[in-house]
């Protein structure tokens, strides 16, 4: 039995057949529709007093029935047929509408996420009415066909609510016809129009291919009640850097202001479609969320956008996936991957609700979903003892340099500080830099000759790179970096590192030390060290004079202020020393 979509309370089992019926219709390829299937759709949704749309492919069969407007009814992107920026989706939907009114801006809307070779609207008189010469009564008024146009227009993302009033989106661009009859209807050649369109797709999205590795992404941010609008700024344009590290494209930018968020879908419904409809217009492949979603929000959002989705802490996962270069790194990666994939397979795809095969896995009614997760937890605990192998093998390390009484400082900062730089500058090590979000992932320990604070005579200490922070690290890789975080609580000082180029930099300073704050082990004192300050105003760095009076202010890159930094770290690991 064929599936009728929709509302469908109230409707009697004879209304539902004739519904059902439609399926069985068959219209000519080359026509747009026939006046006998419009009169016949039209009668049916006078019957019922609903809208009716029929979804037609381009061998004229009816492949979906629903009652009510073409917004209400449209086929979900997953449904779909994959199709690139310069085809339609070769369906065209017949809808009914019970008032005298050419096409909604909604039905419109529909008709673009969609992609429809046309959208015909058929307005019916709710009554019927007698044919001249006393023919068959007839229902339909006045029809409309719309369809696309490779034409695109710029408008405001949200009627002015976008981060920057000077961002514009290119939005659907379509042509409504005047009100005609059915039999001028029914001459239209419909495959010259699609194949018009089509021309027309291919000549405007030539100059947009692009390469089919990088991602093209759509960024969304949802600013809530606890958050003001720069923090809010700050915490998006940070999402944009990590998705550029990432390898990702960032086509748009878009927000919602919201009290608290959807607990189905984060966003409003409306929001969502202008996502989906935003992510269609421009060709996104990827959606990124500036929070963390539970994994029913990414399925609802994905089968609404009809794109993946992911969210921030997925985004970083996968840049720490692309610079972990250890072997312990690899591992830790990899435990935070499976951690935080564990709870979000369900749903993923209709292989996951079907019953393994195989020995071991044909027991009292066992899913492969959850033979999946059994396999995923076996895993984790395998990988848990091998970064507890390692960080004991860490311990005894560090045991034998304390034996050696060599004292140790731990680089700290928020991530892209310039840690790095300045461990090659001070010590003349090799590690990757790059100006990217998360560019070093494992520790790197090298010595460092610096001026006793007492007699002045050289002293070697052990200074240590460590993964950068970032504003809410998710809990997944604060349980799995242990490693690179424990060489910051074992370490006898801190080196505080700060980008004072950037314009957040007091909330990077905040966000550094909420995360020292809820180490297992209290750290050691620290040193706040401002860097980049070749790129800063005056101003700036007189605030921060005023603010940090007993910070040191360096370049790293430009090699200025380092002798000052060399004398203050045997001044801090003297003051260290006597702590203990």
């Amino acid at each position: 039995m064929e599936t009728i979509f929709g509302n469908l309370q109230g409707l009697k089992s004879s209304q539902l057949k004739q519904l059902q019926r439609l399926y069985h219709q068959r219209l000519p390829g080359d026509t747009v529709t026939t006046p006998e299937f419009s009169q016949r759709l039209a009668a049916i949704s006078t019957e019922i007093n609903f809208p009716v749309c029929a979804y037609v492919n381009r061998r004229g069969q009816v492949i979906r029935v629903g009652v009510g407007t073409p917004r209400q009814t449209q086929i979900p992107p997953l449904e779909l047929p994959r199709y690139g920026a310069e085809r339609l989706c070769g369906i065209r939907c017949i809808a009914t509408h019970l008032k005298p009114e050419p096409p909604s801006e909604a039905a419109l809307t529909a008709m673009a996420m969609q992609r429809l070779d046309a959208l015909v609207v058929l307005n019916i008189t709710g009554t019927g009415f007698t044919k001249r010469g006393g023919g068959a009564t007839g229902y339909v008024k006045e029809a409309y066909l719309a369809h696309l146009t490779a034409s695109y227009t710029p408008v405001l993302i949200n009627s002015g609510a976008s981060l920057n009033e000077k961002d514009k989106l290119p939005a659907p661009s379509w042509n409504v016809s005047p009100a005609m009859s059915l039999d001028v209807l029914s001459n239209q050649d419909f495959l010259e129009l699609v194949e018009g369109l089509e021309e027309e797709f291919r000549r405007e999205y030539v100059a947009t291919d692009v390469d089919s590795d990088n991602d093209r992404v759509v960024i969304v941010g949802v600013m809530t009640d606890n958050v003001n609008a720069q923090q809010f700024k700050d915490i998006v344009e940070e999402l944009g850097r990590l998705v550029d590290t990432a390898g990702g494209e960032v086509l748009q930018t878009m927000w919602q202001k919201r009290s608290r968020t959807h607990p189905q879908t984060v966003v409003g419904e409306g929001k969502v479609q202008e996502i989906a409809l935003t992510a269609q217009t421009l060709g996104a492949n990827l959606v990124v969320f500036d929070r963390d979603l539970t994994p029913s929000q990414v399925r609802n959002l994905e089968a609404q956008i009809g794109v993946r989705v992911v969210d921030r802490t997925e985004v970083i996962l996968d840049i720490f996936a692309q610079r972990a270069q250890s072997r312990a790194g690899k591992l830790q990666v990899e435990l935070a991957q499976l951690e935080y994939m564990l709870p979000r397979l369900t749903g993923r795809g209709q292989a996951m609700s079907r019953l393994g095969g195989g020995i071991g896995t044909r027991g009292p009614g066992e899913t492969k979903l959850e033979t999946e997760r059994r396999a995923i937890s076996r895993r984790i605990s395998r990988l848990q003892q091998e970064v507890n192998q390692l960080q004991a093998h860490r311990e005894r390390l560090r045991q034998r340099r304390q034996h050696q009484e060599v004292p140790s400082v731990a680089l700290v900062g928020y991530t892209n500080a310039g840690k790095s730089t300045l461990l090659n500058t001070l010590t003349n090590a090799e590690v990757y830099t790059a100006d990217q979000l998360f560019a070093t992932l494992d520790p790197t320990t090298r010595r460092l000759v610096v001026p006793d604070a007492l007699d002045s005579l050289p002293q070697e200490i052990l200074v240590t790179d460590t993964v950068g922070f970032i504003h809410e690290l998710p809990e997944a890789l604060m349980d799995a970096f242990r490693a690179t975080l424990e060489e910051v609580t074992e370490a006898d000082a801190l080196i505080h590192l700060v980008d004072l180029s950037h314009p957040a930099w007091l909330s990077h300073i905040r966000a550094v030390r909420d995360i020292l704050a809820v180490m297992p082990v209290t750290p050691g004192p620290a040193m706040v060290v401002f860097n980049k300050i070749d790129e800063v105003s005056s101003d700036t760095l007189e605030i921060a004079r005023e603010e940090f009076p007993m910070a040191v202010f360096i370049s790293a890159t430009h090699r200025l202020g380092l002798e000052t930094l060399r004398q203050r770290l045997g001044q801090l690991i003297h003051f260290a020393a006597h702590e203990r």
